[in-house]
């Protein structure tokens, strides 16, 4: 997606257009960019919440999982519950 495209819907995302904001977070999620997934986050969308937490989980981000569980996502406490558990049983 070129930056004329994810401008496009950025500014489509901003105006209300729900399909622009799922595009923008599915394709942040695609490129693995938790910035912007943070941004949209912070601007209420759940759906960007549940990539980050799942983007981090694949990095084994223990700060990101830390940071949105402190936040009360109950996905991020239980991902990192499951990270210490398996790195408890690995030592």
């Amino acid at each position: 997606m070129s930056d004329a495209e994810l401008n496009d819907l950025r500014e489509r995302a901003a105006a209300g257009d729900s399909d622009a904001l799922a595009e923008l977070v599915e394709s942040a999620g695609e490129r693995g960019d938790a910035e912007e997934l943070r941004r949209l986050a912070d601007q209420g969308s759940r759906d960007a919440v549940d990539e980050l937490v799942q983007l981090a989980a694949e990095r084994n981000d223990v700060d990101e999982l830390r940071r949105l569980a402190a936040l009360g996502n109950r996905d991020a406490a239980d991902v990192l519950t499951e990270l210490e558990e398996e790195s408890g049983s690995a030592g």
